[in-house]
């Protein structure tokens, strides 16, 4: 149990800034100006004492003292302390002596709480890109004759983080964290309904628009996105630190250690895959020593990203037999390249896609024929254990992946062996990945670095770490977090791959409204489930003899033609 919490606890795992940490240094005089400068730190740390917010917490602390540092070529950073702790930051502008940003409470810590234009997702954060890209996301799925059918509700909810992003494009985290949670609530809610309570709903999935187009929409999507990606995105230091991994292992470093990176201090505190995926990139576009475009960076995110898509578009094949297979697979790969939170990932170049990913590739080894179930434990261990081995959150899914689907009449020693080869599939994975990086520390410094650290770091991106009197209560969410994880590994006894699904995004919901430190970019460690989970129970209406009606037009007909009498 204990270990479970401090994976709830630390699932989020990513450095926390997303800006390239700049060298500040402390000047020899507080009266001569330094070489280069105009100001000197006393008249930096006068001209800074006149900013608002630096007079407004200076009345609350009695301790309250500047120090002035050079920030790079032109810029001042002055700091004022309460012991250790920084509680106020000012930039000044050496040559002109102007306050050009102030900073107190969160915000000085967390420089992505600070809302600065662009610094993630860039163009996508325009309402003119953002806006449009929701509405297409709805629009195929909007049925005019049921206003009021569920699957609109579903995916509204979806988009709806933007409600809360907004404030948080505006450095405004006291609104925009709080928001989050209605909505990761609804979520959990309705993915859980879906898993215990299946229904298979005889509506069109797509009402109006022809599938056809749908799958041309894909192709001009995926040209979008891998564009948008190429000239309009940001590396965030997720994505740095998966380039400086993969260049520690291909100079044959170590991965785990002080002195990974000034820039991304933190960097190693993910799985090793993590890494290693990186590195076919980071050798055929190498790093050049320094936060610039990283090429490799790019490679790897939109890898990520277009492995998720393929997957989706192929498990949609596997989970309907036919026609609807492939047009479940078509809505599937179209819901994931419209889905703004999907390009939100890819337009930071961050990992967490790569979760998607390995969620993906678990659904597909689960819908293996059932003539070959030892092979898909087999196979699901593996992606469940190469997910866990990146970004650690997959690991929740073990349980329930561990049993997979089950049918009417499957005994209890079927189930034993398939839970007994997934078991040793995913276990073999997590040695042969972590074993090659322990570090001299042995497996204490590898948790302390990665998991330890995770769990033990404060945030300001969670109602946890902004309210210290809600610590009853987290407590209460992890622990209930913790028993679903283990209850779905048995509950229900029979359940189909949609179900795995909806209880799938279900537990990695409930891992987000557990962790500390919670973002956006999570979004899409659940995305693909949920889209399986809500969009998959639409088959269409049936005619008489119970068969599914290809398309609206044939449904028409079939409603129009006329019955045979009941017999008396």
């Amino acid at each position: 149990m204990a270990v479970a919490v401090a994976l709830l606890a630390g699932a989020a795992g990513a450095p926390g800034a997303a800006e390239a940490r700049p060298k500040l240094d402390q000047p020899r005089s507080q009266t001569v100006a330094p070489p280069g400068y105009r100001l000197t730190a006393r008249k930096a740390i006068r001209i800074a004492a006149r900013s608002d917010k630096v007079v407004a917490e200076r009345r609350r602390h009695a301790d309250f003292r500047p120090t002035a540092y050079t920030r790079g070529p032109g810029r001042w950073q002055v700091s004022w302390f309460d012991r250790e702790r920084e509680l106020a930051q000012v930039r000044v502008d050496d040559a002109t002596g102007a306050i050009l940003e102030e900073w107190t409470g969160h915000q000085v810590a967390w420089t992505m709480a600070r809302g600065y234009e662009g610094a993630f997702g860039q163009t996508l954060n325009a309402p003119y890109v953002w806006i449009p890209l929701c509405v297409l996301f709805l629009a195929p799925f909007i049925d005019p004759r049921r206003p009021f059918r569920l699957l609109h509700l579903d995916l509204l909810v979806l988009v709806s983080f933007g409600a809360s992003h907004v404030f948080f494009n505006r450095g405004d985290i006291g609104v925009s964290v709080p928001l989050a949670y209605p909505v990761l609530l609804y979520l959990l809610a309705r993915l859980l309904v879906a898993g215990f309570r299946p229904r298979e709903r005889r509506e069109w999935l797509v009402p109006v628009v022809p599938v056809a187009w749908l799958a041309i929409a894909v192709v001009f999507l995926v040209g979008f996105r891998v564009g948008l990606n190429v000239v309009d995105s940001t590396v965030i230091d997720v994505g740095y630190a998966g380039v400086l991994g993969a260049d520690r292992i291909a100079d044959g470093k170590d991965l785990y250690g002080e002195g990974f990176s000034r820039e991304v201090e933190r960097g190693d505190t993910y799985g090793p895959v993590n890494y290693l995926a990186y590195v076919p990139f980071e050798q055929a576009l190498p790093w050049s020593g320094r936060w610039d475009d990283l090429p490799a960076a790019h490679g790897a995110a939109i890898l990520f990203d277009l492995v998720t898509l393929l997957g989706l578009v192929l498990l949609g094949r596997r989970l309907r037999p036919g026609r609807e297979g492939r047009e479940l697979g078509v809505v599937l790969g179209f819901a994931w390249a419209a889905f703004p939170y999907a390009l939100f990932s890819l337009e930071t170049n961050a990992n967490d896609s790569i979760v998607a990913m390995f969620t993906v590739l678990a659904m597909l080894a689960l819908t293996l024929r059932p003539a070959r179930e030892g092979l898909s434990a087999a196979a699901r261990g593996v992606a469940v254990g190469l997910g866990a081995a990146a970004k650690f959150a997959p690991l929740v899914l073990a349980p329930l992946f561990a049993t997979g689907t089950s049918e009417e009449g499957e005994g209890a020693r079927s189930r034993l062996g398939s839970w007994l080869v997934f078991a040793l599939a995913l276990v073999a994975v997590l040695v042969l990945a972590f074993l090659p990086f322990v570090p001299d520390g042995g497996l204490m410094e590898l948790y302390d670095r990665t998991l330890g650290y995770q769990a033990s770091r404060p945030s300001p991106f969670s109602v946890w770490g902004q309210e210290e009197w809600l610590a009853p209560l987290h407590t209460a969410v992890k622990v209930g977090a913790v028993g679903l994880v283990l209850a779905v590994a048995v509950v229900p006894r029979r359940r189909g791959p949609l179900q795995v699904a909806a209880l799938g995004a279900a537990v990695l919901v409930a891992v987000e409204l557990a962790v500390t430190h919670w973002f956006y970019l999570y979004v899409v460690w659940f995305a693909p489930l949920a889209l399986v989970a809500l969009l998959g129970p639409y088959r269409g209406p049936a005619s008489p003899d119970g068969r599914p009606v290809a398309d609206p037009g044939e449904a028409l007909a079939v409603s129009a033609r006329p019955r045979e009498p009941a017999p008396a």
